[in-house]
Parts: structure tokens; sequence; C-alpha cells
């Protein structure tokens, strides 16, 4: 049976100086449509996983970032749909720009233990136990 096809996501926990963290909601249409999530969005092909991120926030958040500003917290594993999904997570504490909702129904600052009560998509679950750990 040949290995399922590998899904390369990369997302962000942008905290701000309260130690809360961005989600956005799923719009309609998409897969997983009103879940929150981490914003970030899947490697191109020849792209490094910082790269991809920078890009992914501009493009769905509109701010700027240096590369150098992100940090590798975690990683989640998951079959999806005929695919396997290899999330990973970044953290990052310093942006430009106000972040605002591109792509996403909605955005939330809320503090780790608040994502336990949200709901989230399966990959992004052991995710929020890493971010408990860091306090």
């Amino acid at each position: 049976m040949p290995a399922p096809e590998m899904l390369l996501v990369v997302a962000v926990a942008m905290r701000d100086r309260e130690g809360r963290v961005l989600l956005q909601k799923r719009p309609p249409g998409k897969p997983m449509a009103g879940l929150w999530e981490f914003p970030g969005g899947k490697i191109e092909p020849g792209e490094s996983p910082e790269a991809a991120l920078a890009r992914e926030l501009h493009e769905e958040l509109g701010i700027t970032l240096s590369v150098k500003d992100l940090s590798p917290i975690a990683f989640a594993s998951e079959p999806l749909a005929g695919r396997h999904l290899l999330l990973l997570l970044f953290i990052l504490r310093n942006w430009e720009g106000t972040p605002e909702a591109h792509h996403a129904t909605e955005l939330r600052w809320v503090t780790p233990a608040e994502m336990r009560g949200l709901p989230m998509p399966p990959a992004d679950v052991p995710l929020v136990e890493a971010l408990m750990g860091m306090g």
C-alpha cells in the first residue's frame, strides 16, 4: 500500500504582551468551516517553513515579520482525507502591523486555557497542550 501524500503546513501562535494567542475562525465553504485555528497555511514547493509562514501571515492577516523572530515550538501529525498532515507550529512575539481577518470570518485573542473550550481542528488540539506547558 503506497504511503499517503504528505501535506506540509505551518502555523503560528502569535503571542501578545498579555500572553494571549491569536486564533482565526475558518470561513464557510472551507473544510472544517467554523472551527478556530492558528493562522498559517501550506508550504509551497521550494519554500522554507519560515518563509511560507511569513507569506501566509502577510496574505491572511496583513502583517509583516522577520523570519528570525519565528521559533519552532511543536508539531502535529494527523491523517487527513487520504493524505497525511504534518503541522509545524511556531511562536511569534514580534511583528509589524495590526492583524486583520483577510480570509477568516473572525479573529480572537485568547489565552491557551481558553483555547480548550473552543472547537478546533484535530491537529491543532495537541498544539494547545504544548502552549499550556509554556505558561
